[in-house]
């Protein structure tokens, strides 16, 4: 048995944790570029705190989920300003865009340079500066990943940068910062992370470390996803799901992923959905499709031993098997009133280049068992 795990330098966890963040970041840096979502105004409190800590800055939106065309005008910004520190605040698009302008203030050349399939793919060869990552979501576990997926628009694809440089040098993940979602994002956001915990405690990359944080994180998921959506003041809920968000990050970037995020990448690029919500859509059908071709052709499986054990974790009933964890995804995603992907723009005529292109993807490859073309194009016949 070989593994290696590897995260962000710095991990704080506690409800008000953000209030620390000023005081660190002082000796981090002196120009800290500020990365937010829509707007600062969440970020408001911290930047006042930077202030009286002595620390300038400059702020920059990330008005929805990363592209190319946003991140070449953030970097620019940032290297106009000199900045020595980053700090992303925000959902998994702000912290995204935060790693890789982090990585581009200290390493030469272009964005594009960096970038795999429409790029060059070279490595990162400079440590970033300091970057510190405040998820305001729960639910990509991006603090304490090392890779940044962007959207390249004019291609219609999502591609990733990655390094292993690329951990923040502080993940500060404080679940007040998640009480005003609604409830939509909950959903979203909170099935993702459910789908990223299921997919690294399945994965064939799968090791013992990151599964004892799967398993404990699936737990809380199972637990309390349903109470922080209908009640988003539930503190302990959204404590559990903040929880589960930064241990799916964990494991996924430990172990790795499975067909939801192999099909996730090409979709994301191909129709107008937020990564969340497609992993929502996804995930009961993935996981019925894996249940039944493990079933079927590979019944000795340790993974099919595994999505029983799962199943008796969310059901929280004993003789519960694999079927009955699709059954309770399957009424989970009723009642968190996840949306079709026909919504969006899905059309059957797509099926064919999705399908292509996720079976490219190195998340397919961390499947549990490989799934033929008929079972892909099923799946996305369920979801759309």
């Amino acid at each position: 048995m070989r593994f290696e795990f590897a995260t962000a330098s710095r991990i704080i966890f506690c409800q008000g944790a953000s209030r620390e963040v000023a005081p660190i970041a002082g000796h981090l840096g002196r120009r800290a570029f500020v990365v937010t979502g829509r707007t600062a105004d969440r970020a408001k409190p911290l930047l006042g705190e930077l202030e009286s800590q002595g620390v300038d800055y400059v702020t920059f939106n990330v008005p929805g989920e990363p592209t190319t065309t946003i991140l070449r005008a953030a970097i620019e910004k940032a290297r106009q300003a000199r900045s020595d520190l980053v700090i992303s605040f925000g959902g998994g698009s702000a912290i995204d865009s935060g790693k890789a302008i982090a990585a581009m203030l200290t390493n030469r050349g272009q964005l594009e340079d960096y970038l795999e399939v429409v790029g060059l793919g070279k490595p990162i060869s400079q440590k970033p500066a300091a970057h510190i990552a405040i998820p305001t979501t729960a639910g990509t576990g991006a603090e304490v990943t090392r890779n940044t997926v962007l959207g390249v628009p004019e291609q219609r694809v999502k591609v990733s940068m990655r390094s292993e440089w690329m951990l923040p040098s502080l993940a500060v993940v404080d679940p007040e910062l998640t009480y005003s979602m609604p409830p939509s994002l909950t959903a979203s956001t909170g099935l993702d992370a459910l789908t990223q915990l299921m997919e690294a405690y399945v994965c064939n990359k799968a090791n013992p470390l990151t599964d004892a944080i799967c398993r404990d994180g699936l737990e809380r998921a199972g637990r309390s996803l349903r109470n922080a959506y209908e009640d988003g003041s539930n503190a302990a809920a959204r404590e559990d799901m903040s929880l589960a968000s930064l241990f799916s990050g964990l494991a996924l970037a430990n172990a790795g992923l499975g067909a939801v995020h192999g099909f996730a990448g090409p979709l994301g690029g191909m129709i107008s959905a937020a990564h969340g919500v497609i992993c929502a859509r996804l995930l009961p059908y993935v996981t019925q499709a894996n249940v039944r071709a493990l079933q079927s052709r590979a019944a000795h499986s340790p993974a099919l031993t595994r999505y029983d054990e799962i199943a008796r974790v969310l059901t929280g009933k004993a003789a519960s098997r694999a079927d009955d964890g699709v059954a309770w995804l399957q009424q989970l995603c009723a009642e968190l009133k996840v949306p079709p992907l026909r919504r969006f723009g899905l059309k059957e005529q797509d099926f064919p280049v999705v399908v292509e292109k996720a079976k490219k993807s190195s998340s397919m490859k961390g499947n549990p068992i490989e799934l033929a073309d008929d079972e892909l194009m099923e799946i996305l016949e369920n979801a759309k």
